[in-house]
């Protein structure tokens, strides 16, 4: 039987380093994952945050939309006056509805916010 030389023995342990460097290497790549998906938690918890924060925005100016839709609808407007600002702005009835009521029934500030 033939022992092995000094050069098998060589790149025997060369193999056997680089083997382990890969497994170093492994775990340093491991470590880039965890931290990676580390940040991606923090990032999905400020997501939803900010979905909850933008929610409730959009709920509030809902109901900010919803109270001004009452209290026009309580405003009263003249036929006369709808029909004098139709016929002078050559607007739709319904725009010239609510501009009235916007102004709380002035037909001249309705005019008047109109020609500016």
């Amino acid at each position: 039987m033939a022992t092995p030389s000094d050069g098998d023995v060589e790149q025997k342990q060369a193999v056997s380093s680089s083997k382990a460097k890969k497994h170093d290497s492994g775990a340093a790549d491991l470590e880039k994952v965890t931290d990676y998906h580390e940040e991606m938690e923090i990032v999905s918890q400020d997501m939803t945050d900010a979905m909850s924060h933008l929610g409730d925005k959009i709920k509030k100016e809902k109901a900010a939309r919803a109270q001004r839709e009452q209290e026009l609808a309580k405003v009263k407007v003249r036929k006369e006056d709808v029909d004098l600002v139709v016929n002078e702005m050559e607007i739709p009835k319904f725009k010239a509805e609510r501009i009235l009521k916007e102004h709380n029934g002035d037909l001249v500030a309705t005019l008047t916010a109109l020609t500016d």
